[in-house]
């Protein structure tokens, strides 16, 4: 990699010079047919990728603009939307929803744990939701929602589920094809952003309409959007040569690069490796006596929330770290300056974390925190091998 810094934090990840190289091809005219060619099958690839039977969607845009479509396009004003939050990024769905004059209910977690689902199972039993949305993996805490037990009893309530997977497409299973524990209880949107665990630099809005999202869609009189509306971008996803609104052609080369990479690992070899380096990381810090916000059971693989030691000054220890090359993020809402959030998906590798773990060590012991740097290191390559990541 050409990264001069590790750069460690929940998005964007280190970016892999292949990707860099397609970043840097020529520009191409978004009409001609060898961009769409390429166009063509990066949609491709993210089909097999999600394994749905509808479309998907590759535009210009960020995360936020990935979860605007996904609403715009299913839930009318006036209709409920359930959300389910796990942090400050669940919680962004609220406003969103509010946006469009859709009415919002919200099950909330204590950050740092999982939703409960007797709350969520009695919230759709009192009223009727058109659609629920879950944050896969929130990029505030840590915390990885329970899509298993989840699915189901938002299906058996004959609401849609969309699942925002920014921080979780490509590390955590997404799979639109599997059924979980009911015949038909399938998730029918994600939506996604480029610049996290498939490791291409930020811009680009990924989301996955199954053919129920799609009916949603058709049985909308009007959609508050022109941008956002699918319909719009169907026959631009079927044929790339066609126009609608300029795509970002570089970065399409870059994603097309990206995908390739992920499938080309193996999506189950994948999701092994962010699984043990989640457990690897936080493993190790815990020998330095920082632990994380979610309890292991209900942890990401991508991120980690990390509560400080007591007496830790949350300036002090990014910056110095971060003059030693290796890049984290503060905590957000109520947990600013009493934690840092580390990612750990993507293209990161097992030794950028066990280096990134030596040099937190050092960083400690020069603020006054005398830690085992040797004993942090032995436990996140027990806990790698442990895990079989690759």
């Amino acid at each position: 990699m050409t990264e001069k810094e590790l750069l460690l934090i929940p998005g964007p990840t280190p970016v892999v010079d292949s990707i860099y190289d397609a970043l840097a091809q020529e520009t191409l005219g978004h009409t001609d047919p060898r961009f769409a060619a390429v166009y063509r099958n990066a949609i491709k690839q993210t089909k097999d990728m999600f394994k749905t039977d509808g479309e998907v969607f590759v535009i210009a845009g960020s995360g936020t603009v990935a979860m605007e479509m996904a609403l715009v396009n299913t839930i009318a004003a006036g209709e409920k939307l359930l959300v389910i939050s796990h942090g400050y990024f669940g919680d962004r769905f609220i406003k969103l929803g509010e946006a469009f004059g859709i009415e919002v209910d919200v099950v909330q977690a204590e950050w740092g744990k999982q939703v409960s689902l007797e709350a969520v199972q009695e919230k759709l039993s009192s009223q009727q939701f058109k659609a629920v949305t879950i944050t896969h993996a929130d990029t505030s805490t840590g915390v990885a929602a329970n899509i298993e037990e989840l699915v189901p009893i938002i299906k058996e309530h004959g609401a849609l589920v969309i699942l925002d997977g920014v921080c979780a497409t490509a590390a955590m299973e997404e799979n639109m094809s599997k059924e979980y524990g009911a015949p038909h209880a399938k998730i029918d949107i994600v939506l996604t952003g480029s610049q996290k665990a498939i490791g291409v630099p930020p811009g680009l809005a990924v989301v996955a309409f199954n053919q129920t999202a799609l009916a949603a869609r058709k049985q909308l009189t009007h959609v508050p959007a022109y941008y956002c509306d699918i319909e719009n971008w169907i026959p631009i996803m079927n044929d790339p040569q066609k126009y609608f609104a300029t795509p970002p052609v570089n970065l399409i080369y870059a994603y097309d690069e990206g995908m390739r990479l992920v499938l080309e690992e193996g999506l189950e070899t994948r999701y092994k490796r962010h699984e043990a380096f989640g457990r690897a990381v936080r493993g190790a810090l815990s020998v330095y006596g920082m632990k994380a916000l979610a309890d292991e059971n209900a942890a990401a693989a991508t991120l980690s929330c990390i509560l400080y030691p007591e007496g830790m000054d949350d300036a002090a220890f990014r910056s110095t770290l971060a003059e030693k090359g290796v890049v984290v993020a503060g905590a957000l809402a109520h947990l600013a300056g009493k934690a840092f959030r580390i990612g750990h998906m993507g293209n990161t590798t097992e030794e950028m974390l066990e280096k990134a773990i030596g040099l937190i060590g050092e960083t400690m012991n020069e603020l006054g925190f005398e830690v085992d740097i040797k004993a942090a290191t032995e436990r996140f390559n027990e806990l790698v091998s442990v895990r079989g990541a690759v």
